[in-house]
């Protein structure tokens, strides 16, 4: 499987990023994968690889960019409990400084750069995004509505600006929440809020999860929620990014 890291031209100067698709040299549709707040590391290097792998051009981009190359954190092989508030004090100033003006001005750089790239193919993308990213991602979706046709968040705030994001959507989406997350009370209300935006797809909880249930280096993993991510995003990619 071809992969390769890339510096994407954006408005604050150059991004590092992973990049992962198919040999053969043919153009394949581009997904562009957020990591969450944990950063671009070799989990997601293997998540690219492994989507790669269905026939995709994968892009995870660094987000946090504007604060040096990946890694900015010393990242423990396996992310414990014990670990977690120490990196968070280290992680917060950061995702509180990549505000919606600046994570707009990357999305539009890192959509720009897929139409460059000999590997994709013409047509519409796709977005996901884990955590964090997956706020990211419905941002990105938000604002280019003619350009994104899907949009997966796994263990995201997707809740975090409210309704009007959902308004803009025309991608079809699955969001898949955390049981420690979100209550089938929230849940309810925001599949009002979609219903309410005419937005199609899926939302749900995956049963007997906690945040972070996708990242097999935390303790939040959970092996059969990451089968059942695979499960509903494979299908979600096929049905937008490869009509019949």
């Amino acid at each position: 499987m071809p992969s390769e890291t890339l510096q994407i031209p954006t408005a604050a100067g150059p991004a590092d990023a992973f990049a992962a698709h198919p040999d053969g040299g043919e153009r394949h549709p581009a997904v562009l994968m957020y990591p969450d707040g944990f950063g671009l590391r070799p989990v997601l290097r293997e998540m690219a690889a492994q989507l790669a792998g269905h026939g995709y051009y994968v892009l995870v981009p660094h987000i946090f960019h504007r604060h040096g190359p990946a890694p900015v954190l010393d990242l423990p092989d396996h992310i414990g409990e014990d670990v977690r508030p120490a990196l968070f004090a280290q992680l917060m100033p950061m995702i509180e400084a990549h505000t919606p003006e600046r994570v707009l001005s990357d999305a539009a750089a890192y959509l720009a750069f897929l139409a460059t790239r000999p590997e994709v193919a013409a047509g519409p993308v796709a977005v996901t995004g884990y955590c964090i990213g997956g706020l990211l991602a419905l941002r990105t979706a938000a604002a280019h509505p003619g350009r994104v046709a899907a949009l997966a968040a796994f263990h995201a705030p997707v809740n975090a600006d409210g309704p009007a994001p959902f308004s803009r959507l025309t991608a079809r989406v699955h969001l898949a929440h955390a049981a420690g997350d979100l209550t089938p009370e929230s849940l309810a209300d925001l599949d009002r809020t979609l219903a309410t935006a005419g937005v199609e797809g899926t939302s749900e909880i995956y049963p007997a999860t906690t945040h972070g249930f996708t990242m097999r280096d935390t303790a939040a993993f959970n092996a059969p929620a990451l089968q059942r991510h695979w499960n509903n995003l494979l299908p979600l990619l096929t049905r937008t990014l490869r009509p019949t």
